[in-house]
């Protein structure tokens, strides 16, 4: 079966665990969620993911193949793309050019770059922001681009870190209508990471839940919704809560 495994991922830093046995896969055509409190270990995971953090230990398969080792570019290149809470744009260039360059530094050439480029810009529904300079944009729209750059070359998995951060209710819901696009016509395996949990239950097929690094749940979104160990992460006593998940985590 095709899928991006991280398999038992323990990180280790200065000795303090800020993941413990973490596990989540994610398929091709289905968009997974990843939710947790503030220093759950999100990102964290999504670095060892995507190669910029080594596990302490456990693995990385893509499609059954061990990616632990792999420098950040290499994984890239073995179609595991993803998104930066900060965006990471070149900001002195046009938009275009961001993508042109990804397209490049995967292996085609300049002509193939731009052609790709331009379709990616339009596919996302971003072509006329083509020729802005990436740095005037507002940050809606860096994130949109990012998104872009990101699918360059095609990718079998994205991984998606907080896309949505700083987005309007309209602007959210415009982008989970992108998100299920790029699963389904796409077939890529997304990987959403939110604070926005209810873009999360919304749009995800399947929820996994960090706290404090580990995976407390792990389910479609209906059980994540009632879920009481999962109230209990975000608003500390199970007890006293009772408004749903839902309302209670956006």
């Amino acid at each position: 079966m095709r899928q991006l495994e991280a398999d038992n991922i323990s990180v280790a830093f200065a000795g303090l665990k800020a993941l413990s046995e973490a596990r989540l896969s994610v398929t091709p055509g289905h968009v997974t969620g990843l939710i947790g409190p503030n220093g759950a270990g999100k990102t964290t995971l999504v670095n060892v993911l995507t190669g910029f953090q080594a596990p302490t230990e456990g693995a990385v398969k893509l499609d059954g193949e061990s990616l632990v080792g792999l420098a950040p570019h290499q994984v890239r290149r073995r179609g595991v793309a993803r998104t930066f809470q900060g965006g990471r744009l070149f900001r002195e260039l046009p938009v275009i050019d961001n993508l042109e360059v990804t397209g490049v530094g995967l292996g085609l050439s300049r002509a193939a770059a731009v052609a790709e480029a331009q379709a990616m810009l339009d596919w996302v529904g971003i072509a006329p922001l083509a020729d802005r300079i990436a740095g005037t944009l507002p940050y809606t729209d860096e994130r949109r681009v990012a998104i872009g750059r990101a699918l360059m070359g095609r990718p079998g998995y994205i991984l998606l870190d907080e896309p949505a951060a700083g987005m309007s209710a309209p602007e959210a819901a415009e982008l989970a209508a992108l998100i299920r696009r790029i699963a389904t016509e796409l077939n890529c395996g997304v990987l959403l990471i939110e604070h926005n949990v209810g873009l999360v239950l919304e749009t995800c097929d399947h929820i996994v839940v960090l706290d404090s690094g580990a995976v407390i749940e792990d389910g479609p979104p209906e059980q994540i919704r009632a879920s009481e160990t999962v109230r209990h992460a975000y608003m500390g006593t199970a007890a006293d809560s009772t408004l749903p998940v839902l309302e209670v985590m956006q």
